[in-house]
């Protein structure tokens, strides 16, 4: 069995390790927007060095908010906003992000860095680093995070194990998606015998809803679409709608979990209109399509069962061109077929 550990070479755990032994002046970051594997990923690195008496920043671009859910973790007070961080740090590592622009405002220090660090999991990741721990098999940033601490001799204690099972936990849909292996389960197990407190962190991340957002869900599954000829699924949610119900769009993160459950369509989609009046375009696929190639040809990138893209085009034109992307995208798949004897 191929694992997280041989599909990156020796040589990149050690020069990644190498580098962030000799650091002085040591940057931690992830991707603009963080969800839990990246935020989760970066708070742990920093625990891990601050216990070995390392000093180390952590941050992350504007808008510079941790979305409600993820505010139970420990050590938020040692974030610092992006614009305090060093512009000429010693390293830069930078967690979850696929390419130097998911840095958004914190480019500018990662360029500045005299040594860069990428670990991540996005099947369409650049490799913009010095150094790139990159393992599209990884169901989670947070994976590669806890091989990194192990190799720098950092152990784990609670909190750094709460960090990492919340990257874990929801990279993984609840260890529901198709990246999920034996070997998640096995790291589940230690961080929960390091401490980490299952339940608390699983009712903060899925069982905590403002009631505006339970009624949003409601507005967007009432006009939910189904296009059965490209066995897509879609819906959208406007800044008319976040006003109305008093959400930002961070909140929205698990209406795509909600859509994707229609039972007729192996492609979901959920399309969140931006402040630029463009639409952020979120992609799922019970395992029959790969996203993550439909989402590259369109600017974006991820993994092959779950991606994104920005569009600039109104809501029914990215819809068409989703539509026609994914047709001709399985009209492809099915003729490339063996036909069956």
């Amino acid at each position: 069995m191929t694992t997280m550990r041989e599909s990156i070479s020796q040589e990149e755990w050690q020069a990644a390790a190498a580098a962030i032994a000799r650091a002085g002046q040591t940057v931690i970051s992830c991707h603009l927007n963080p969800d839990g594997d990246a935020l989760g990923s970066a708070l742990a690195l920093q625990r891990g060095l601050e216990n070995a008496g390392r000093g180390a920043v952590v941050s992350f671009s504007e808008p510079f908010t941790v979305p409600p859910q993820y505010r139970f973790l420990a050590g938020l007070d040692r974030l610092i906003p992006p614009a305090r961080v060093p512009a000429n740090a010693d390293l830069l590592v930078c967690f979850d992000a696929g390419s130097l622009d998911r840095l958004g405002s914190l480019v500018p220090a990662f360029e500045g860095a005299a040594t860069t660090v990428v670990v991540d999991h996005h099947a369409s990741n650049t490799r913009f680093g010095d150094v790139n721990l990159v393992d599209p098999a990884a169901p989670a940033s947070a994976v590669l995070c806890r091989e990194l601490l192990r190799r720098l001799e950092l152990p784990l204690d609670t909190e750094i194990a709460t960090s990492l099972y919340t990257g874990l936990v929801t990279d993984t849909g609840r260890f529901q998606y198709q990246a999920t292996t034996p070997e998640t389960h096995l790291l589940a197990a230690e961080l929960l015998a390091a401490g980490v407190q299952q339940y608390e962190v699983s009712k903060a991340l899925f069982e905590t809803n403002d009631i505006g957002y339970l009624r949003l869900a409601a507005d967007a599954l009432g006009r939910v679409a189904q296009v059965p000829e490209a066995s897509l699924v879609w819906t959208s949610v406007t800044l008319a709608d976040l006003a109305a119900h008093g959400l930002d769009m961070d909140q929205t993160e698990g209406l795509i979990d909600l859509v994707r459950t229609d039972a007729a369509s192996d492609v979901a989609a959920v399309l969140k209109e931006q402040p630029d009046g463009a639409y952020k375009v979120s992609l799922r696929s019970k395992g029959g399509t790969n996203v993550g190639e439909l989402a590259t040809r369109f600017g974006g990138g991820g993994h092959a069962f779950a991606a994104g893209f920005t569009s600039e085009l109104g809501v029914e034109a990215t819809v068409g061109s989703v539509v026609d992307a994914l047709t001709r995208q399985q009209a492809g798949a099915t003729a490339a077929r063996p036909l069956a004897r």
